[in-house]
């Protein structure tokens, strides 16, 4: 095989412009999310006073919209495969937009849940969506970058939220919040628009028997014509289709185009790799969720309140500034992810929230049972809210989205990383909807506490189960896995395998 990770013989050119344009306009819908998680962090205080609601109530309100996007994660997997990548993200932004709308004109409670009902949905069709376009669009040596966007837009989202808090709390009560909620109705309506300049997704394009389509695309978005020849070679052995077929157009059976049988080869009757990719993909976004990040985005307010910041333009601009580092941060992500590999980036990530979680754990253990102000556990709590987002978004944050998308075979990608967020989404609403509970139960030191055991569960977990999987092609992936405690052996086999070409 060709070694086409080799740099001295890549070709640099303008197609790879194209590529980074494309993943760009896929990974934005993971804004929408981002959006909503950092808006309501803010316009759940005017809604509360609004509508009277009980701590209970305000983390259904809040938590509830991870636990409706299952219902668009468990459909986005087949219906990518059905019409394809490019017009999921359509429907994902229809729905996000009759979401906001709805959210903008609820006259009750039971208004609002609707609206973030159908907002949900939408959630979850774009985060699907997102990573597994970016991956299948993008040429094996900028993967890593161009799917680390999903988070980035993510965060970007979250500040957009925060903003939208603070321009719109001088307005009434009744009206400020509904501008909040309701002006994400735009990014939506942009979102979908920008779906004219894509092309589809060549791996999907495969699958559907079009081969001259996926072969102009490829074309388009790989390093050089040569890896575009090798890599429709790659795609067109993972569909199943005859090499020596060169047709602009093949049958393609039923089944393998539109992802019938894919649930048996995940779960009934597995081969060893992909059983180790799903394990993977799963405790990934699991630990992800339960290490306390969208606890943190959601109530920081509610953090920084227990840290000691008490007047509300103080919180606001807490929060902005929570925003703005998570936003920056993932930065370094993007830009080493290809450099130094995924390993090294997640492991870093998760002994860093590890540090930032146990201090945080104990400097608001002796802000609540202090009488008096303690100047400097208030410092060390908010510095630590902001170091836990850093460590957070240059490792863990970007990582699930880039891992999980470049993994799985190519016929159960789309399926794969729908289970994948299906957990996430889960796992997020559960400690969204419980936070409030969690720490008036033990504390909110002990909550932080908590959080820290769950990150030393997962760093102890990334390290034995996870291969490395820079440079790979996607159609390769396979080789990596099957083997949780051999992937030493295998990655120094693949090593020698290089440098004997």
């Amino acid at each position: 095989m060709v070694n086409i990770q080799d740099s001295e013989t890549r070709k640099k050119s303008g197609t790879n412009k194209f590529a980074i344009v494309c993943a760009l306009l896929a990974s934005m819908n993971a804004i929408l999310l981002g959006y909503d998680i950092g808006v309501m962090s803010g316009a759940i205080i005017f809604i509360k006073k609004q509508f009277n609601l009980s701590d209970v109530k305000v983390e259904l309100l809040a938590g509830l919209l991870s636990i409706y996007s299952l219902v668009g994660a468990a459909a986005a997997g087949r219906t990518s495969d059905r019409i394809g990548r490019r017009y999921t993200i359509v429907v994902a932004g229809c729905f996000f937009f009759a979401g906001a709308i709805l959210m903008g004109f609820a006259t009750n409670y039971a208004f609002l849940m609707f609206g973030r009902f159908v907002a949900g949905i939408g959630v979850g069709f774009a985060m699907i969506i997102s990573p597994v376009y970016a991956a299948e669009v993008a040429p094996a040596s900028m993967r890593g970058f161009l799917t680390s966007f999903t988070e980035f837009f993510v965060n970007v989202g979250i500040l957009l939220g925060y903003l939208s808090n603070y321009a719109f709390s001088k307005l009434p009560l009744n009206l400020g919040w509904r501008f909040m909620l309701g002006i994400g109705a735009i990014p939506s309506v942009l979102l979908a628009l920008g779906v004219l300049i894509m092309p589809e997704s060549s791996r999907w394009l495969v699958m559907q028997g079009r081969l001259g389509e996926a072969k102009r695309v490829l074309d388009r978005t790989c390093d050089s014509k040569e890896e575009a020849a090798q890599r429709l070679v790659e795609i067109k052995q993972a569909a199943g289709i005859p090499l020596d077929i060169d047709a602009e157009i093949v049958e393609v059976p039923k089944q393998k185009s539109h992802g019938a049988g894919v649930w048996r080869d995940l779960f009934l009757h597995p081969t060893p790799a992909v059983r180790h990719m799903l394990i993977c993909a799963l405790a990934m976004h699991f630990f992800q969720q339960v290490s306390g990040i969208d606890a943190v985005v959601l109530y920081s307010p509610r953090i920084f309140e227990k840290a000691g910041i008490k007047s509300s333009s103080g919180l606001l601009l807490a929060t902005v500034a929570v925003g703005i580092v998570k936003t920056l941060s993932i930065l370094v992500a993007t830009f080493m992810l290809d450099k130094k590999g995924r390993r090294p980036l997640l492991l870093s990530s998760v002994g860093g929230m590890i540090m930032a979680l146990l201090l945080l754990g104990s400097c608001l253990t002796v802000t609540h049972h202090s009488h008096t102000k303690v100047s400097w556990a208030v410092g060390v709590s908010i510095a630590m809210v902001y170091f836990y987002v850093f460590a957070f978004s240059v490792g863990m944050g970007p990582m699930v989205y880039v891992y999980c998308s470049e993994i799985f075979p190519l016929r159960l990608r789309a399926q794969g990383v729908a289970m994948g967020m299906a957990v996430n989404r889960l796992m997020s609403g559960t400690i969204s909807i419980t936070f409030l509970s969690l720490y008036h139960a033990i504390t909110i030191g002990g909550t932080f506490f908590l959080f820290a055991g769950v990150a030393m569960l997962a760093f102890a977990f990334f390290y034995v189960c996870c291969p490395e999987t820079k440079g790979r092609p996607l159609e390769d992936m396979e080789t990596l896995f099957g083997k949780f405690w051999g992937w030493r052996s295998i990655l120094k086999e693949e090593k020698n395998k290089e440098t004997e070409i």
